[in-house]
C-alpha cells in the first residue's frame, strides 16, 4: 500500500517546563522589530525555550551564524540530555488555537512525505503557494542539517469544503487525551492540543484518502514556505547517499506540520506589505507610475512620514498584481540599492515608514478562495504575498520531531 502524504508521526513534547516562556513565535515574524525579540528574550531568560533553537531573522544580518547553530546544537543537547522531552508515539495532535481576536482556529499536526511536495510550481500533490527566495534557505538548510529535531511553525491548507477532516475533531474533543493547554506569550492567545491516534487517527486517513481522490492538489502551504523549502532541499541532498530501502523510512523524508482547513471561519488571509528603506519617497512613486501598468482594478496605498497617496494597477487577477508590483520593487531596489522587507500587519508597516528615507507599501489582501484555484492555473503566487492572519496569529513553536536515525 501505498504511503499517506500526510500521516500521523512520533512527535516531542516539552515535559515538566514552564510552557509560555517554551513557546515562541515563527522566526521570520517581527523581522525589523528587535525590541519584540528583546522583550521574549527577556521573557525567558534561563528558562527551556525553543527560543535557543531557532534564528530569529531579526539578527540575521549581523550574528555570527556559525556559533548560533551551536547552540542550537548545544540546546537540543541538553534538554533531550534532561528528559525534557517526551515522545508521542505515531500520532496526530488535533489543535484548538485561540487567537488573539477571539476566533478559534483548528489544525492538524503531522508530517507530510517531502517525496510529495514541490517548491518551483511543478506538478506535486503538495505545492508551494508563494515563490521561494532561495537565498533564504541556507540558513535554514544548515539548521537543519546540524540540529537533530526539526520545529515546525508551517500551516498548510486542505480544501475540505464538506468539512469532514478536521471539524469531526471538535465534536470529540472532549474525549482526546489533552497534551497541552496554555496561555501564548506575547499577546498570542491560547492553545490547546490533544494526541488523536488509534482508531482516531485511522478515521482522519480515511477522510485524507477520500478528501486527495478528488483533487490534483492535495495540500497547498500557507506559511512557512521557505522552512518546508529548506527540509525539501536537504532530503534531496541527504537521499542520494541512502539504499531504496532506507529513503523509504529515514526520518528526514517527513516534514512536521500543521494543515488547516482553508475554509475554516478562523482563517483569514491577510496582505503582506512591503517597507522600503534607504529610499526617495516621491522619486520611488513616480518610478512606480512608470513602470507598473496603471488602472483601477487594484488599489495600493503609500505611506511616508505623514506624507500618503495611493497606487492603481491594472491586472486581471490579484496574482498578476502582485507579480507585477513585485517584478519592480526588485528591479527597483536592485538599480537604486534599498532595501526591503515584508511586514506583517499595517500598523506595523506605516511605523515603520515613519523612518527617515522609508516608505511603506499597503497592499490588498486576496480572498481565500483564490487560493487552490489560482495555484492550480497559474502555480506560486510572488514571493511574501499574502499571510495567514496577523503577525500575532502566526503558528509558534511548540512540537518536535526527530529528523535522524
Amino acid at each position: 500500500m501505498a504511503k499517506d502524504i500526510f500521516a500521523p508521526a512520533d512527535i516531542l513534547l516539552p515535559d515538566g517546563v514552564v510552557m509560555e516562556t517554551w513557546s515562541v513565535i515563527a522566526c521570520d515574524q517581527f523581522s525589523s522589530e528587535r525590541d519584540y525579540w528583546e522583550r521574549v528574550r527577556e521573557k525567558v531568560r534561563g528558562a527551556p525555550s525553543t527560543l535557543r533553537m531557532i534564528i530569529p531573522e531579526a539578527y540575521l544580518d549581523d550574528m555570527n551564524e556559525g556559533n548560533r547553530i551551536n547552540g542550537i546544537r548545544a540546546a537540543i543537547y541538553d534538554y533531550e540530555r534532561r528528559g525534557l522531552l517526551r515522545r508521542i508515539g505515531e500520532s496526530f495532535i488535533y489543535v484548538e488555537r485561540t487567537l488573539p481576536d477571539g476566533r478559534v482556529r483548528r489544525g492538524l499536526v503531522g508530517a507530510i512525505d517531502l517525496e510529495e511536495y514541490e517548491f518551483s510550481g511543478g506538478m506535486a500533490a503538495v505545492r508551494a503557494s508563494e515563490g521561494t527566495v532561495m537565498e533564504r534557505l541556507p540558513a535554514r538548510i544548515r539548521i537543519r542539517r546540524a540540529a537533530k529535531l526539526e520545529l515546525p511553525h508551517t500551516m498548510t491548507f486542505i480544501d475540505d469544503k464538506g468539512a469532514g477532516v478536521i471539524e469531526p475533531l471538535a465534536l470529540k474533543a472532549g474525549s482526546l487525551p489533552l497534551l497541552y493547554d496554555f496561555d501564548l506569550m506575547e499577546g498570542g492567545g491560547h492553545i490547546r492540543g490533544m494526541r488523536v491516534s488509534g482508531g482516531d487517527a485511522e478515521e482522519v486517513l480515511a477522510a485524507l484518502r477520500a478528501l486527495q481522490a478528488q483533487n490534483d492538489i492535495f495540500i497547498v502551504v500557507g506559511d512557512g514556505n521557505h522552512s518546508l523549502a529548506a527540509a525539501k532541499v536537504y532530503w534531496d541532498e541527504l537521499k542520494e547517499g541512502l539504499s531504496e530501502e532506507e529513503r523509504e523510512n529515514h526520518p528526514a523524508r517527513r516534514a512536521l506540520l500543521e494543515v488547516n482547513n482553508v475554509y475554516d471561519p478562523a482563517v483569514r488571509f491577510e496582505a503582506i506589505h512591503r517597507v522600503m528603506f534607504d529610499v526617495a519617497p516621491e522619486e520611488f512613486v513616480g518610478a512606480f507610475k512608470d513602470a507598473v501598468p496603471c488602472g483601477g482594478d487594484y488599489t495600493l496605498r503609500w505611506v511616508s512620514r505623514g506624507q500618503s497617496g495611493e497606487l492603481g494597477v491594472a491586472a486581471s487577477c490579484i496574482g498578476d498584481m502582485l507579480t507585477a508590483v513585485q517584478t519592480f520593487l526588485d528591479g527597483y531596489s536592485a538599480a537604486m540599492g534599498c532595501r526591503i522587507d515584508y511586514i506583517h500587519g499595517e500598523e506595523a508597516a506605516e511605523r515603520l515608514a515613519e523612518g527617515e528615507r522609508c516608505l511603506g507599501l499597503i497592499l490588498p489582501a486576496m480572498d481565500k478562495s483564490e487560493l487552490f484555484g489560482t495555484v492550480a492555473a497559474r502555480g506560486v503566487f510572488p514571493k511574501k504575498s499574502f499571510s495567514v492572519g496577523h503577525a500575532r496569529d502566526k503558528r509558534y513553536y511548540l512540537e518536535c520531531r526527530r529528523i535522524c536515525c
